[in-house]
């Protein structure tokens, strides 16, 4: 195997399991019942605080979390109903990878106490908004 094999498969890894997590999440979408709330796993399913720590001690680390957060966003988009979001780029020019990882970033630092998926999922809000410009 290459040298890119262990690190791929990590990441493809990271990205299939995120996806498989957010089947059930709700983003924007029909009120559920209070009691219900999807069980998030993953590099990802961890707070801001932790988020903010990790990449400042190993600045590498942001791109596993972007690859999670991309995971994470594109099963938002695969649960949606039939007329909901369809069409909606998740990596428009106009707000790329690392406009993305900045925002993430930045939510995070202003919300310490939340969670890396709430980041993610005002990021998901923001493309969401970005695409109807």
């Amino acid at each position: 195997m290459n040298a890119a094999g262990p690190r791929a498969g990590r990441q493809l890894c990271v990205v299939a399991l995120s996806w498989a997590a957010v089947l059930s999440a709700d983003v924007g979408g029909p009120a559920r019942s209070e009691g219900l709330k999807a069980t998030i796993v993953g590099l990802g399913a961890t707070t801001c605080r932790r988020f903010e720590d990790d990449v400042r001690t190993s600045p590498a680390v942001r791109r596993d979390y972007l690859a999670w957060a991309q995971g994470f966003m594109s099963g938002i988009i695969s649960s949606r109903p039939p007329g909901v979001d369809e069409g909606l780029d998740l990596a428009p020019v106009s707000f790329d990878l690392i406009k993305q990882l900045q925002f993430l970033e930045d939510y995070c630092a202003r919300n310490v106490s939340l969670d890396f998926s709430d980041a993610v999922a005002a990021l998901y809000k923001r493309l969401r908004e970005e695409g109807k410009t």
